[in-house]
């Protein structure tokens, strides 16, 4: 088992309903998998503004960020990853609107984002492949 943990922080980004996913880019760990968007976390940096700046340099978006909403680690054979799941609200894409993000999803840079049904805690664990996209 690997010694050390990335912490990785991932927004519950919420629009009318609806939750932000992003696809897994080619040549990546689980590659092609869908995920909730976010990224790793800095030394010396707080989750909450690890999970702003990851949305806003892979998706161009502004977000809230609010409460805590669920915790996990997973293992794997290379790597141990600690996921924390905040909830957000999208406040703005780069240019200011919110109606950027359509429900057939959108590229951004190499990722995949499309909107989708609520999940519960215990789905959105561990990135799951989803009958679209």
């Amino acid at each position: 088992m690997p010694s050390g943990v990335i912490d990785v922080a991932a927004g519950l980004v919420e629009r009318d309903g609806l939750i932000l996913i992003t696809q897994r880019k080619e040549g990546s760990h689980l590659a092609g998998l869908w995920e909730f968007p976010g990224g790793k976390r800095e030394p010396a940096e707080t989750w909450q503004d690890c999970l702003v700046r990851e949305l806003h340099e892979e998706l161009a978006i502004t977000v809230t960020v609010g409460e805590l909403r669920y915790e996990t680690v997973h293992h794997y054979p290379e790597k141990s990853v600690r996921l924390r799941f905040y909830a957000a609200v999208l406040i703005s894409v780069q240019d200011g609107t919110t109606q950027e993000f359509t429900t057939t999803g959108r590229e951004f840079q190499e990722f995949k984002a499309q909107w989708m049904a609520r999940l519960t805690a215990s789905e959105a664990a561990a990135p799951v492949p989803l009958p679209f996209g």
